[in-house]
């Protein structure tokens, strides 16, 4: 009888163990618009491309003052948020115990965050400025007023308003998690707003949109790991940089990160961070003593005076006339790029934050990195502009000979251990976007997978909980889902860069931007309100007691 009585329950863990627990409003729409676009890119990419170009034109030409406006007012939430009560509010709670070292929490924070846009663009972003600013602004090319600008654009394009981006939606979530306990959600982070409207299935269309807005910006980062790997295989190993060395550089990055999400996220990004970090610093510090380092500091100073007293005409683009489309071509591009990732990060960054307060959140995941984005572009643009002068246009001749990757090893040849230092620089670019694609991969891993107890916030499994058969299979659909994005993104920048070059990059960080965008948009409004609550007395208990942590 008993035998009789366990043999259905056996039958339905054989089902189980063979169903792939996912959840579908979620996964399948943004995984199905990817992988039409792959399958058309390959049937017919020159249409794709035609089609792509006009999405992305349409983009720049409804939403650049919004991508504008809405980037400059999350910078100044956050100014608030710093100032305000809310500041004092640990997250997790008052006895809330931190998760990292702050050491730790800013490495971690700082090289998921860097990915590989730093090292690309550090170098190759000046050779644009300095012999094609915007030509509203009637700057002589290669002068002392466009070697300004270039540096001043620099740290626009690279500090404060950006990391506002990734900061505001990760705090948000880091307060609405631990201290409201509300389920690891992107449609959590709009709850102060929108209340449970955004839970379940609305919070799944949510979460799908910001999926792929993700994706999309993480093919354009892998996009760019890509050109500066191949033009370092071929500054060092003299191979062709064609198609197939790209092909093959996608896949070692994309079979590592995937390693490295499944073989364990925590130990795992806090090991490569870490050495990360490190090897960061040790490179600046290196190209800061052997370089211009006088020219480094006095542009550098030169570049943060312009920056500052032209902050609010840069950050609403006004500074340029109104039929330039600079801005829309660089700043906005850029705006797109950290907007794509933003979402998806925050679920990460937020995760990490428990234990400390909310003006030390700000510190460690805005100011700090921006400060350290400040020191670098000063150190490696403004490297790269004096060796382009002293050597006659030499790195802007080997961008326009050899693609804009040749500009950072074109850099390295003129300082001493061209050798080493290239090496190095090569390993750090390929760490570095493992590290964000490790974080990002696993966050949307746990954002697709269902999680069988119905506690999507609950992050160990319980080897004395009944359920906890029914966690592992969970753990094994989120593996296979991690395989099934880091492949699709993988295919998706080789293809964009193979054929489309920056182009393509470019309109990938705007395709996966604009939906990101408006989701954050409503995050800043919940930032606002909790600001508000807080102000009032409101200590941000949980909402529903009944959410188990």
């Amino acid at each position: 009888m008993a035998i009789n009585q366990a043999r259905p329950m056996i039958e339905k863990n054989r089902k189980q163990r063979f169903t792939f627990n996912v959840k579908h409003g979620v996964f399948w729409p943004p995984f199905l618009l990817l992988l039409a676009a792959v399958v058309f890119s390959f049937v017919n990419l020159n249409q794709y491309m035609h089609i792509a170009s006009q999405i992305n034109d349409w983009i720049l030409s409804k939403f650049s003052w919004l991508f504008s406006l809405s980037s400059f007012c999350l910078l100044l939430s956050l100014i608030g948020a710093y100032f305000s009560p809310l500041g004092k509010i640990r997250i997790g709670g008052v006895d809330a115990k931190p998760l990292l070292t702050k050491w730790q929490w800013f490495s971690i924070t700082l090289c998921t965050t860097v990915a590989t846009g730093i090292l690309f663009w550090g170098t190759a972003e000046p050779m644009y400025h300095l012999y094609q600013p915007p030509e509203s602004l009637g700057i002589v090319p290669q002068s002392t007023e466009a070697i300004k600008f270039t540096m001043a654009t620099m740290f626009m394009h690279w500090s404060f308003t950006p990391y506002a981006i990734y900061c505001l939606p990760a705090l948000v979530f880091a307060l609405v998690y631990y201290n409201l306990q509300l389920p690891f959600s992107i449609g959590s982070t709009l709850s102060p707003i929108f209340g449970r409207w955004v839970q379940g299935k609305k919070g799944q269309v949510i979460d799908a949109v910001a999926l792929f807005a993700l994706v999309a910006g993480m093919a354009s980062s892998l996009g760019t790991g890509i050109l500066v790997l191949s033009g370092g295989v071929e500054s060092v190993f003299g191979l062709p940089n064609n198609k197939a060395v790209m092909a093959i550089i996608a896949i070692a990055i994309v079979a590592t990160f995937i390693a490295s999400a499944v073989s364990g996220l925590q130990k795992g990004i806090a090991r490569l961070s870490n050495l990360n970090a490190k090897v960061f610093i040790l490179c600046c510090v290196f190209v800061f003593i052997f370089g211009p380092t006088r020219y480094i500091l006095s542009i550098g100073f030169d570049g943060i005076v312009d920056y500052l007293s032209n902050f609010f005409a840069r950050s609403f683009n006004v500074y340029t006339g109104p039929e330039d489309n600079w801005p829309k071509l660089w700043t906005v591009f850029y705006w797109a790029n950290w907007y794509a990732w933003a979402p998806i990060t925050a679920l990460f960054l937020g995760r990490i934050s428990r234990g400390y307060t909310v003006r030390q959140f700000i510190i460690v995941n805005l100011v700090l990195p921006a400060t350290s984005a400040i020191v670098w572009m000063a150190t490696f643009s403004g490297t790269a502009m004096r060796l382009d002068h002293l050597t006659q246009g030499s790195l802007h001749q080997a961008m326009q000979d050899k693609g804009v990757e040749a500009v950072i090893f074109g850099l390295f040849e003129n300082l001493p251990l061209a050798g080493v230092t290239t090496a190095v620089f090569i390993g750090i670019t390929f760490i570095s976007y493992v590290t964000a694609a490790d974080s990002n991969t696993d966050a949307m891993s746990n954002l697709c997978a269902v999680d069988p107890s119905k506690n999507t916030s609950k992050s160990e499994v319980n080897p004395n909980d009944e359920n906890s058969h029914l966690e592992a299979k969970a753990a094994k659909s989120k593996m296979l889902l991690k395989f099934v994005w880091g492949i699709s993104i993988g295919v998706i920048a080789w293809v964009m860069v193979s054929y489309a070059s920056i182009d393509g990059i470019k309109m990938m960080s705007n395709l996966g931007g604009l939906p990101a965008m408006l989701i954050i948009i409503g995050t800043n409004l919940a930032l606002i309100k909790l600001i508000h609550k807080v102000s009032k007395g409101d200590t941000l208990e949980p909402v529903n007691k009944q959410i188990k942590r």
